[in-house]
């Protein structure tokens, strides 16, 4: 189950020498999860409504190549791994002119709920999300 998501690289999201900043890839994640869920028919502002969160507990990156402003980027989402209170998100981020590969990446998320206690994702989420499930 995977999701795409293109965009421009703007300007505030580079560095000193024009490209990419490191840290900008971790919102670009972020939005991509968002789409996914979107996607779906849901909102992650819909998950915190419910009384749940998705928080990151890890995160690693391997850039390839840069990315600059103005470049047009492709972000492709996937489920890696879903389990009953965790999931884990794969990305490769493109430019989509060139389709040169950027960045492959992966996040970790367990589910806490309100009291920021570790919980079961609930199934109405689990059906959003789970093509892998355990």
């Amino acid at each position: 189950m995977f999701s795409e998501l293109e965009f421009y690289v703007r300007y505030a999201e580079t560095d000193a020498m024009g490209v990419v900043h490191h840290a900008s890839y971790l919102v670009y994640m972020e939005e991509a999860r968002s789409h996914f869920a979107r996607e779906r028919g849901q909102s992650y502002a819909d998950f915190e409504a419910s009384g749940y969160f998705l928080v990151v507990s890890e995160a690693e990156a391997r850039f390839i190549a840069p990315a600059r402003y103005g470049d047009k980027v492709k972000i492709r989402i996937e489920v890696e791994e879903f389990k009953s209170r965790r999931i884990t998100f794969s990305y490769k981020i493109y430019e989509t002119g060139k389709n040169t590969l950027l960045v492959e990446a992966r996040t970790r998320h367990i589910c806490i709920n309100k009291e920021g206690q570790l919980s079961v994702i609930p199934e109405t989420w689990r059906e959003v999300w789970s093509e892998k499930s355990d």
